[in-house]
């Protein structure tokens, strides 16, 4: 996997790139929560759990694995309902794909729109993170299965300043962050 940049902390960073899990869940709490730090909260987990592991996970005790999540310096503002929410995508991940997040976009040899699919039909992810992260694994990870661009839509337009998939340092952090603050004003003069 590339270097990424999107905790803008080395060590989450590290696991990010390592770790397809951690990336899938650093993007499950990219929502209503700063960007870097939702980025953050897969490096907490595998902190307290002493490790990322998909099937313990899932297999942890709910309130349990809330607690974890939801202890200070909790992984998001919302921790103990993305506690749920990670569980769940952990158990999806497991049925449908064997516990293997890459197999996601690898398995069958899918195109850019059967990935999108995939990732729409993940617990967590709607059309627009479904598009991201497409697009992160296109323009940062060099998973580009045909028709990718197509299906992340705007967020595969190269040098955009749109959202997750194109930060790679401190600078563009603050370019999408000040895009997605155009776009929130554009959209109340509506």
């Amino acid at each position: 996997m590339a270097k990424l940049c999107l905790a803008q902390e080395p060590e989450a960073d590290e696991l990010l790139s390592e770790s397809s899990l951690a990336l899938l869940i650093g993007m499950l709490l990219d929502q209503q929560y700063p960007l870097e730090h939702a980025f953050r909260g897969p490096k907490k987990l595998a902190d307290r759990m002493g490790g990322l592991d998909i099937q313990a996970i899932a297999a942890a005790d709910q309130a349990e694995f809330e607690e974890l999540a939801a202890t200070p310096p909790a992984i998001h503002r919302y921790g103990r309902s993305m506690a749920r929410r990670i569980q769940d995508l952990a158990r999806y991940v497991i049925e449908h794909y064997d516990g293997e997040v890459a197999a996601i976009w690898t398995i069958g040899d899918p195109d850019g729109r059967e990935v999108l699919k995939r990732l729409k039909a993940l617990p967590g992810y709607g059309d627009q993170k479904a598009r991201i992260f497409l697009a992160l694994l296109g323009k940062q990870l060099g998973v580009r299965p045909a028709g990718w661009e197509a299906a992340a839509g705007d967020y595969a337009e190269p040098g955009s300043r749109r959202s997750a998939a194109d930060i790679v340092d401190g600078e563009t952090l603050l370019e999408v962050r000040a895009f997605k603050k155009q776009m929130k004003a554009a959209a109340k003069q509506k």
